[in-house]
């Protein structure tokens, strides 16, 4: 008589066997993995470069509830690299495209987007939740801020970085598998790592330094599937930070990081303890807010160093005297634009030797009138500071406002970038 076996009722919408087949075969991850991913709730603070692909491989592996923290708009500048926003949405709140987005990969899952900015007052009530967090954002004092939330919720965090052409990777706060009675329960927390931030003016964004898209695509990639991995228990439990360069021979490198610092303030068992977390101003311990170049820009000053744009026009099209107009941006900034008969002198080098350009501009005996020029107008205050200061006599100005203001206010068709 041929044996029979009686099969338990799926755990699982019929459909979603053939819609998660492809995982679901995998060695140590079947239905029971896939079970978790569907009861499992995840939020993603920042949904720009990080935070798309991030979402987008989140729900495609059917993370049953997905939040998303963030307050700003789809700007055009996005696009290179937030590959959930659209030209049409532009506009649109950031957490209300990405949610659109998200809905027509997979309609079965729940979307909770929250249109505001994380703070030290909400950060306890809108994270807890949620079984796992995803930092996504580009900032030190959240960063901060989340690291000391998810240790106080006892939740672990996912946190990814990228600029230029380079990416970091790291869960914070990790439940360990060798925790023991001579172990602790979980891992470090980014304090624990980074006890100090850097100075504000160190810390440069994207728009200051530039991001290659698929960076934050790679980096968004591997923070959905670490979550994945941690939901599922595939995680091997061992706290390690994963660098990336997309120009580095290999391009991956893996560093084994140290247990807890015992006297950490946030998850430490010895010395100071951090204060109420609502209580805690993020902003003044990493030094500040972050520079607001574009303002600075915009300062008048001192009038006998800077020239606006008309002026500087009017100057280039009707003074009878020789001038130079000298643009301290990067090499490959002035490949993209620069002002008609401008010569390219990097910041940089003429810090390291002012006294040189100031010949290389002129005949050295100040004949001619220097206008300097740069992206927003900061580093052009610092060269005319610096072409002073080593000798240089007559005209020396800086542009308010830099290139940008050149096309606001003169040209519409300079770029802007």
């Amino acid at each position: 008589m041929a044996s029979s076996s009686v099969e338990p009722p799926p755990s699982l919408p019929l459909q979603d066997y053939r819609r998660y087949g492809r995982q679901m075969i995998l060695d140590g991850f079947g239905l029971d993995g896939q079970s978790k991913l569907q009861k499992a709730s995840v939020v993603v603070v920042g949904a720009g470069g990080l935070g798309c692909p991030a979402l987008q491989y989140l729900a495609a592996a059917g993370v049953g509830t997905i939040g998303i923290i963030d307050h700003d708009t789809v700007e055009i500048s996005n696009l290179q690299r937030q590959i959930l926003h659209t030209e049409a949405r532009v506009g649109m709140p950031k957490v209300l495209s990405a949610a659109e987005a998200i809905r027509q990969i997979n309609s079965r899952i729940t979307v909770n987007p929250i249109p505001t900015a994380l703070t030290s007052t909400n950060a306890l009530e809108l994270l807890a939740p949620y079984d796992l967090i995803l930092d996504c954002t580009d900032n030190l004092p959240t960063r901060y801020l989340l690291s000391d939330t998810a240790v106080r919720l006892g939740k672990p965090l996912v946190s990814g970085a990228a600029q230029q052409f380079e990416g970091q990777l790291c869960v914070y706060n990790l439940p360990l598998k060798a925790a023991g009675e001579d172990q602790p329960e979980r891992g470090p927390c980014f304090r624990c790592l980074f006890p100090k931030p850097p100075a504000p003016e160190m810390a440069g964004s994207c728009e200051e330094l530039g991001v290659l898209g698929a960076v934050t695509g790679v980096i968004g990639n591997l923070q959905a599937l670490e979550a994945i991995k941690l939901i599922t228990g595939l995680h091997d439990g061992k706290p390690s930070l994963l660098m990336f360069s997309a120009l580095g021979v290999p391009p991956f490198r893996n560093v084994k990081l140290r247990s807890r610092r015992a006297t950490c303030p946030a998850c430490g068992v010895e010395g100071e303890k951090v204060g109420r977390i609502e209580e805690t101003d993020y902003v003044a311990f990493c030094g500040g807010e972050r520079p607001d170049w574009v303002s600075r820009g915009l300062v008048d000053g001192d009038s006998g160093k800077r020239i606006r744009a008309k002026e500087l026009k009017e100057v280039m099209e009707r003074s009878s005297r020789p001038i130079r107009v000298l643009d301290v941006r990067p090499r490959t900034e002035f490949g993209i634009c620069h002002l008609p008969g401008s010569m390219n002198v990097p910041i940089k080098e003429l810090l390291t030797n002012p006294r040189a350009v100031t010949e290389e501009v002129g005949d050295g005996k100040g004949e001619a009138d220097i206008y300097v020029v740069c992206r927003l107008g900061n580093d052009s205050q610092l060269a005319v500071d610096a072409l002073r200061e080593a000798g240089r006599v007559g005209v020396v100005k800086d542009l308010v406002g830099g290139l940008r203001a050149w096309a606001k206010e003169v040209d519409s068709n300079f770029p802007i970038y």
